[in-house]
């Protein structure tokens, strides 16, 4: 990967994929699951192994974690990547203390060996650990299965009709009026066995999908130029995500269109191309205080960033510094019922939504997922936290968070879905703009910065549009938006309903040490923030 190549994925917010996945394979092998029964059986290896070893308890994760990547720029496929990455990891408990262990060898003796080798590394480990592990109950399940719900395996579909829909996808935004276009799918499935001394044999089937894209337009006479990414979200979904998009449209007042449970790729690079090179004329926003009315595509990242990752209890507790931080919204915040929103903030964790990114039917640890209050009507109610961590804020059990990316690395505590609750009062976009006297409307996630504490953060985004008096008067430049995170969710003053709720997020959201990454989604509907603080970020020159 040299470095033109690496800042072409960044253009893309795909960075990420650089990350190894595996060992590459034929696309006809993305279809070949794991044998169940195999699978119980290398299981109850481990599991004999290290009760043997002295293990008070034990967990065993098989898994298979396939991905496809195919990646075009204009009229050319610059690439396609299938990858396969299988093996075996191993988690125990030996005198209060964590020992893991990992081998991708797929048999009965190197399970056991594996298991055994987890058992020393806990037995060093306790030597100089201070405090037992206090491990939270989790009542066996039994042998189960869960399913992602999804129509149409993107895996099963020809590689020439994703190629083919691509390429007319850059055809058409050159078309348009695109000088540039890069478009990608990325399509996962992970297959999850999860085995533990506590009776649970889960097997779990987990697909995903994107399908992003970026825009140029240039004006040759003086070199400037603009972009505009894909309006996609990445689901937990299905190929059926890219067919019948009219059902996923949703049509914001000044005509742009974002997408829900489809979408309309060819449409949205269409649209991506007039936006671009109208950004190539838009004036520069001027620095002031706005009402900020704030589109679910772009909402996301900020729920992200200064909600998600501050109410990790990990994060809390000091126990996880990598990637911007720890956390301002400390226990002591906790008991205080501490004010982190307006009243019209209510923010819940998910794995179960459906489409979502996060959705599965057990964690990493076999706890059953759930959905929880972290906010509620502005008031800061609890965290998110996992089986050693629940004893901590006196839960009796993990709010089953846990997650590794890979068999081979360890799970820990990992974001939900977090996700801005709907208005309970009917309010549409059109409505919530008519109440603006001078504020800016934002569609897109940009770039963004956040200090260690989760506490300053500073977004950007993909289109701007000034309201004033009630009116959306036409697009602006050079928009981003500085927030205190308590200040600015308790400048929330209104959030449409139901009906234009909506889910963004991230394949990569990373964290640890060594990293992993995951994936997650939030949902909100459209909100709105008043008073905030908007800056110039042009560059100047001379």
């Amino acid at each position: 990967m040299d470095r033109r190549n690496f800042l072409g994925m960044s253009g893309l917010g795909i960075a990420g994929l650089m990350i190894p996945f595996g060992n590459l394979i034929a696309a006809e092998d993305l279809l070949a699951p794991l044998d169940v029964g195999k699978k119980k059986v290398w299981a109850d290896a481990a599991l004999t192994a290290a009760k043997a070893a002295g293990a008070s308890y034990c967990d065993v994760r098989i898994g298979r974690y396939l991905r496809q990547f195919v990646i075009t720029r204009e009229d050319k496929v610059q690439n396609v990547v299938n990858t396969e990455s299988t093996g075996i990891g191993i988690r125990v408990l030996v005198d209060g203390a964590w020992g893991f262990a990992a081998t991708n060898q797929l048999n009965n003796d190197a399970v056991a060996k594996a298991a055994q080798q987890a058992a020393a590394i806990a037995r060093a480990n306790a030597k100089s650990q201070t405090a037992k592990v206090e491990l939270a109950k989790a009542p066996g399940a039994g042998e189960v299965s869960w399913k992602a719900p999804i129509r149409k395996n993107a895996m099963a579909v020809p590689l020439k009709d994703k190629a083919d829909l691509l390429l007319s996808v850059n055809a058409a935004a050159i078309n348009a009026g695109a000088d540039f276009v890069n478009s990608i799918l990325f399509l996962v499935n992970e297959q999850k066995y999860f085995a533990s001394t506590d009776g649970s044999y889960i097997d779990q089937d987990v697909h995903r999908i994107w399908a992003p894209l970026t825009v140029t337009a240039i004006d040759k006479a003086s070199g400037k130029f603009r972009t505009r990414d894909g309006l996609s979200a990445p689901m937990g979904m299905g190929y059926e995500y890219l067919d019948g998009a009219a059902a996923g449209k949703i049509v914001s007042p000044n005509g742009v269109i974002t997408y829900h449970k489809s979408y309309d790729m060819l449409g949205d690079a269409v649209a991506a191309a007039k936006q671009a090179r109208e950004k190539l004329t838009a004036p520069s926003v001027k620095p002031g205080k706005y009402d900020l009315v704030l589109d679910p595509s772009h909402t996301w990242l900020t729920i992200h960033e200064s909600i998600g990752h501050p109410l990790e209890l990990d994060r809390v507790l000091g126990y996880e510094a990598n990637y911007a931080g720890t956390s301002f919204a400390t226990l002591d915040k906790l008991k205080a019922g501490f004010k982190y929103g307006s009243d019209q903030v209510t923010v819940f964790a998910d794995k179960t939504q459906e489409g979502s990114l996060g959705a599965v039917g057990y964690d990493d640890e076999g706890v059953k997922t759930k959905r929880w209050n972290l906010i509620k009507d502005g008031v800061l109610v609890d965290y998110q936290a996992i089986r050693d961590q629940a004893h901590i804020l006196g839960k009796t059990e993990s709010d089953g968070c846990c997650y590794a990316d890979s068999w081979s690395s360890v799970q820990f505590q990992r974001m939900a879905n977090v996700s801005l609750a709907p208005g309970k009062n009917p309010l549409s976009v059109a409505d919530m703009v008519k109440n603006v006297e001078n504020g800016i409307y934002i569609i897109g996630a940009g770039s963004f910065s956040i200090d260690q504490q989760r506490y300053n953060a500073q977004f950007g985004g993909q289109l701007f549009y000034e309201i004033k008096n009630g009116k959306i008067t036409g697009m602006l430049e050079d928009v981003a938006y500085q927030i205190r995170t308590p200040e600015f969710w308790n400048s929330c003053a209104a959030v449409c309903d139901q009906s234009d709720y909506r889910f963004g997020g991230s394949f990569f959201d990373g964290k640890g040490q060594p990293g992993q990454v995951s994936a997650v989604s939030h949902g909100s509907s459209t909100a709105r923030f008043n008073g905030v603080n908007v800056i110039n970020t042009a560059r100047k020159l001379g």
